[in-house]
């Protein structure tokens, strides 16, 4: 496709420009992006070393953590060197490299949190009938068509941005490229370029984010004929995946199903799902996990030969 556009590069104005403040933005969102990056990785390395997070649940959750990394790597390692540099431009071909990549790995996500739901739904309300339903080959299965499908919707969103024209200024009010900052740059009417991206985007969030709650519902409605002791350790991984559907939709859903208009908020509610929803996640799976944090003190101890 050929690129309608005069602009070679952006400029990215990040979460602000003031001298002091960027200074506090490049240490405390470099802190955030290697906890993000340590805990996550912890999450996958623990998973896939353990012999006891052999199920399904970890399965996914290990594919989530390893997701989350990548989302916030699309994003925050440009924000923290711009918030030190004087040269906050991106050229054209990498701003629509990182629509690619935030798309493909929040819309990851968002199927890996779908298939969690799932894994949840059939051990509780079908726990007969799990080890057939969600077995070894079926969970590879469901993961690919969540990378197909991740993959089919940020290759729909790279279209829509190639199809702008772009003759400047090429000034972009946000720390990292997205469609909705670009749709207030192109020189032409993004009536319909908005449409398709909230019947995109904005679809996909609400959608999946009321399957999500529905799906819960069910779960925690059904548990009222379970025992106290497998209630409760339903009910505390229920819980932890219900805090991280909601920190993580609720702003998506905001950003994604609105016309292209601009908020103040904007740029503070994106840094809550692109980096803040990474680094909760670990935080989340871990400390209220007890079978995660015994699989991680038994690798600790292998590492360190206690």
């Amino acid at each position: 496709m050929k690129i309608k556009s005069n602009v070679t590069e952006f400029i990215l104005l990040g979460l602000t420009q003031d001298p002091e403040k960027r200074k506090i933005v490049f240490v405390v969102f470099l802190i955030f992006y290697l906890a993000t990056i340590l805990g996550n990785l912890l999450i996958v390395v623990t998973i896939k070393t353990s012999p006891t997070l052999g199920s399904p649940m970890y399965y996914f959750l290990a594919y989530l953590s390893f997701a989350d990394a990548c989302f916030s790597t699309t994003t925050a390692p440009k924000l923290v060197v711009d918030s030190v540099s004087k040269n906050q431009t991106i050229s054209f071909n990498d701003c629509i490299t990182q629509v690619f990549a935030a798309h493909f790995f929040g819309c990851m996500e968002i199927f890996l949190l779908i298939l969690m739901a799932y894994d949840r739904y059939v051990a509780i309300c079908k726990p007969l009938h799990y080890s057939t339903i969600i077995s070894r080959r079926v969970c590879g299965i469901l993961v690919c068509l969540a990378w197909v499908g991740s993959c089919i919707h940020s290759t729909a969103q790279i279209l829509l941005a190639l199809s702008l024209p772009f003759c400047g200024p090429n000034l972009i009010d946000h720390y990292f490229c997205d469609l909705q900052p670009l749709l207030r740059l192109a020189c032409a009417d993004t009536y319909v370029v908005n449409l398709l991206i909230i019947s995109n985007s904005g679809v996909i969030c609400m959608v999946s984010f009321v399957l999500l709650i529905i799906s819960y519902i069910v779960i925690l409605y059904s548990l009222r004929n379970q025992s106290s002791e497998g209630k409760i350790k339903a009910l505390s991984t229920c819980n932890s995946h219900i805090i991280v559907v909601i920190i993580f939709f609720v702003p998506c859903i905001f950003i994604y199903t609105r016309p292209p208009t601009t908020f103040p908020v904007d740029k503070l509610v994106s840094v809550f799902y692109t980096i803040g929803t990474p680094l909760l996640n670990p935080l989340i799976y871990t400390l209220r996990n007890k079978e995660v944090k015994e699989a991680m003190k038994k690798l600790w101890r292998r590492l360190t030969g206690s």
